[in-house]
Parts: C-alpha cells; sequence; structure tokens
C-alpha cells in the first residue's frame, strides 16, 4: 500500500511516499481503508522529534492521527461493527496513523461517520472537536450564563469551541483575524477582537469566567490572560502552561486531549443535526502531505487541512 512516512526525525523533508506492507488487525483492532486524514500541528512536533519523551515511536513512522474511512477487516473479538462501515476515529498517538490506504484502528476509538459531510472531511472533526468538547466541559464545566474568552477562535479547535461554547448558553468573545472573522461570527461568537490590531489582553475587557487559549504564547502574555479570569474562575491552555492565581482561587489547566469514542459520537451527532460545522479550509492528496508540513513550519498553512487517500 501507499504511505507517508519518515525514518528518522526532522524537517519536512524527513517525509516521504512510498510502498509499505498492508497491516493485519490483531485482537480488538480494525482495519480501515482511508479516505481521509488531516493535518494536526502535533504532527510536525512528533515529526521534528520534540516529542519523543512523551510519544515515543518506532520509526519509520506513518503520521495522521485523524481517520476516516470504511472498514475493510475486523480483528478478533470485535463487536458492533461491519466491513464497508464508514466511521471515523481518532488514533493513538505513537502509532502508526492515517497518512496511508489503510491504517489499524482500536476498535475502541471509532464513531459512525456523520452522514452529512464527504466521508474525507469528516477527518477535520475528530482530534481538534474532542479538544474543544473536552476543555469546555469536562475542564471548565460551561454553562449557560457564563462568559468565555477564546484565544485562537479562527483555528480548528476555536471554530468548534466558539460553536459548543454558544450552544451551552455562554456569552462568547473571540480573538480572529479578519480572514476568519465572519466564519467566527456566524459559529455564534457575540464580540470579535481582531488580535492583528490589538492585543487581546488590552481589548478583552472581562472578567470572564472561562479563557481557553489556544494560540502560542509568551509567559508574559499568558500571565495576563490569567489576570482576565474572574474570581474562581479558570483559564484552560493547548499551548503555553500557565501560572495559578490561588489567591483569587483562579485554576489553570493545561489540556490534553484523549480518544473518546461515545463523545465523538455526540459530536457526530451534532454534525448531521446540522448544529456542529465541519470547516475545511483546502483538501491536498497524499503525495502533498510534505509540503502541508513545510507550509505549517513557515506559517502559511491557511487552516484545517484535509489530506484525502
Amino acid at each position: 500500500m501507499k504511505a507517508v512516512r519518515y525514518h528518522r526525525f526532522g524537517d519536512s523533508d524527513v517525509l516521504v511516499q512510498e510502498e509499505t506492507e498492508r497491516p493485519v488487525p490483531g485482537a480488538g483492532e480494525v482495519l480501515l481503508r482511508v479516505t481521509g486524514t488531516s493535518f494536526n500541528p502535533v504532527d510536525a512536533a512528533i515529526r521534528a522529534g520534540h516529542l519523543q519523551q512523551v510519544f515515543p515511536l518506532h520509526l519509520p513512522h506513518v503520521p495522521g492521527i485523524d481517520a476516516a474511512g470504511t472498514v475493510a477487516e475486523l480483528g478478533e473479538g470485535v463487536e458492533g461493527w461491519s466491513v464497508g462501515a464508514a466511521v471515523v476515529a481518532f488514533l493513538p498517538m505513537n502509532a502508526a496513523g492515517a497518512a496511508a490506504e489503510y491504517v489499524l484502528a482500536p476498535a475502541r476509538t471509532l464513531a459512525a461517520a456523520p452522514k452529512t459531510v464527504e466521508l474525507a472531511d469528516a477527518a477535520a472533526l475528530p482530534a481538534v472537536a474532542l479538544t474543544a468538547w473536552q476543555a469546555l466541559f469536562e475542564n471548565a464545566e460551561v454553562r449557560a450564563g457564563q462568559t468565555v474568552l477564546i484565544n485562537g477562535a479562527g483555528g480548528a479547535v476555536g471554530g468548534y469551541a466558539v460553536q459548543l461554547a454558544h450552544q451551552a448558553g455562554a456569552h462568547v468573545t473571540a480573538t480572529a483575524s479578519a480572514r476568519s472573522a465572519d466564519r467566527v461570527r456566524g459559529y455564534g461568537a457575540d464580540r470579535i477582537i481582531d488580535y492583528t490590531a490589538t492585543p487581546v489582553t488590552q481589548a478583552a475587557g472581562g472578567p470572564f469566567d472561562v479563557v481557553l487559549n489556544l494560540a502560542t504564547t509568551s509567559p508574559e502574555v499568558t500571565a495576563d490572560l490569567v489576570r482576565l479570569v474572574r474570581d474562581g474562575g479558570v483559564l484552560l491552555s493547548t499551548t503555553t502552561p500557565a501560572p495559578e492565581d490561588p489567591a483569587r482561587g483562579v485554576r489553570t489547566v493545561s489540556v490534553f486531549v484523549r480518544s473518546d469514542a461515545d463523545q465523538l459520537a455526540g459530536l457526530v451527532a451534532r454534525v448531521d443535526a446540522g448544529t456542529l460545522h465541519v470547516h475545511v479550509a483546502e483538501r491536498v492528496t497524499l503525495s502533498e502531505l510534505p509540503a502541508v508540513h513545510a507550509r505549517n513550519d513557515s506559517g502559511t498553512l491557511p487552516g484545517k487541512t484535509v489530506i484525502t487517500v
């Protein structure tokens, strides 16, 4: 089968498309015929070797933690799925990924794919939507009437976070550039701050019950974001760790997403109900994945990128 993988850590040029053996599912596993995967920044960090302590790999490695495709073969003991079923999954970070024609997935990670979007585009859902859901509702317990600041709302996680917080009844302030402002407003943001014109810590106002930081921020800016949190509130960050403020009862949480098939199925249900929009900035083919990594490294990737297989 065709796969994109790397035999050593390094820049985007370590990625090569080559032929490799089709994997065979073991007990509790499903072999998926991949229709699409998507690029996540963590893919580049793992490829560069920055996360070897956290996610040790067996090289050569195939990237791609999001998978959308159809069940091709069932491993021993797998129940509830049949060959041909359309599914999505958030794969283990250090397992062989979905930038290939076939990928193994633990059966426990699977959810039925949404019926209202193209199957390949469904690969834009798992990792980022689960990150938004777990941050808002597991870590922050967002509820109606609260005020929420989402820093980095124009990104993939941010888009889902704005939609989910708005639907929960929160008042949402979002940072976004002019390029994504209309989309973020359409997701339900009550107020938008153009961070390219004014620093968020100066323009946001507040205080906020919840601050979700999705942007890479300096320690100084991160500390300023903590000061925007209401006494007893919480700051969540997927990037820079934030200092707590125990004197005011402000809690800070570094968000690390995990695979959860039940939560993913709930998100899929929202997509099919028309209440959660899947945004895809661009679609490329498998052979273009090295160029996607290169554009991410240079800061020129336009947004959520789906790789069709």
